[in-house]
């Protein structure tokens, strides 16, 4: 059972500007439904654990989490402690470590993720979400189809949908298009334009379909993988038809994604600009229909795309269910055993380099 430590911990150092960024994919990411920061946040850990958990939750999406890069923004502990803390946490319900599947054939590598929560979470929390974290790649595909019958049949149903066609800049002004029109009804009375109630409706924009194209969704998600490259609505609905040209060569959503953001530099000034020269330079070549690779009669399929959860300790992967508290059987087992065994009050060990410093003095004394 987890009790208050009241004692004071030391604030962890600011998140420095030169804080490195892991590449594309990797790195720290946010779950949601979280609390907002309070001055309680971690009370219930101990004082080491309270001080990784603040640094680490002020790091932004996609920074580099790996212990040795932890252990040389945090000057109290060495990596050994760090990544006991990082376990700790786990245990708690602050992250999982987790590496997954993007890609496909030949292209298919793993990319590693670590998942954040300010809020703890139970382990059927942690289950239920990196199922869903793991779903909406194979869901997408299947959504398009059924939502965009309805609006293609309604829309040739009202007599005035070619004024919609109309550009604005090329329609004509509604005064001089009253003017011809009146003198047909009543050609002797002068004043009979400005009698009838029917002018032509002004052509209104046309609505974005409810269900969007793989193309569109691709490069919305695109900012959410990698920050550097993310695109406004509009900038997704100009670059559109560059996605779908890769789509139409058999490419996936993965595929996409990866090659955008491989090799970025360290700021990218113009987010559009720069997918839009990737989208051009590095469009893949076209792959005849009914392709297969030498010695094969059929494409193997694919393997379904799976996200597993690491041990938080000794790295092991395994399906979140089979890890809990993010730690594998022997791990989970060891921790058991140790009881958590409360981490050093950062005072006592200052009290106790201290108190060496002053025997090596005694020492060296004549």
């Amino acid at each position: 059972m987890v009790t208050p430590h009241f004692n004071s911990a030391l604030s962890a150092p600011a998140v420095s500007a030169a804080y490195p960024m892991a590449k594309p994919g990797y790195g720290k990411r946010s779950a949601p439904g979280q609390q907002g920061r309070t001055r309680d946040d971690f009370s219930l850990l101990p004082t080491r654990e309270r001080y990784v958990a603040g640094f680490v939750d002020h790091l932004p999406d996609g920074a580099a989490m790996s212990v040795k890069q932890l252990a040389k923004q945090l000057p109290l502990y060495g990596q050994q402690a760090i990544s006991t803390a990082l376990k700790a946490l786990s245990v708690a319900g602050h992250l999982r470590r987790v590496r997954r599947a993007v890609g496909a054939g030949e292209e298919t590598r793993w990319v590693f993720r670590t998942f954040w929560s300010r809020t703890p979470r139970d382990n059927e929390w942690w289950n239920t979400y990196l199922a869903t974290e793991d779903a909406p790649r194979t869901a997408a595909p299947a959504e398009p189809p059924a939502p965009t019958a309805a609006p293609e049949a309604e829309s040739p149903a009202p007599a005035s949908v070619p004024l919609q066609r109309t550009p604005p800049e090329t329609a004509p002004d509604p005064a001089p298009a009253t003017a011809p029109a009146a003198p047909p009804a009543s050609p002797a009375a002068p004043a009979a334009p400005a009698g009838p109630a029917a002018p032509a409706a002004p052509p209104t924009p046309a609505a974005r379909p409810a269900a969007f194209s793989p193309a569109y969704l691709a490069l919305a998600e695109l900012g959410r993988t990698e920050i550097r490259l993310a695109l406004s609505a509009d900038d997704c609905a100009d670059l559109e038809p560059h996605a779908e040209a890769w789509f139409a060569r058999g490419v996936d959503a993965d595929y996409l994604i990866a090659a955008l953001t491989a090799g970025l530099p360290a700021q990218v000034d113009c987010p559009p600009r720069f997918v839009r020269r990737r989208l051009v330079d590095k469009i893949p070549p076209h792959r005849p229909a009914g392709h297969s690779s030498p010695g094969t009669s059929t494409p193997a399929p694919s393997p379904a795309r799976r996200l597993l959860v690491e041990c938080t300790d000794c790295g092991r992967p395994g399906l979140p269910e089979a890890l809990p508290d993010g730690l594998c059987r022997p791990c989970h087992a060891t921790h058991s055993e140790d009881g958590g065994t409360p981490s050093p009050d950062p005072t006592e060990i200052a009290a106790v380099k201290t108190h060496m410093a002053n025997l090596r003095g005694l020492l060296k004394a004549p």
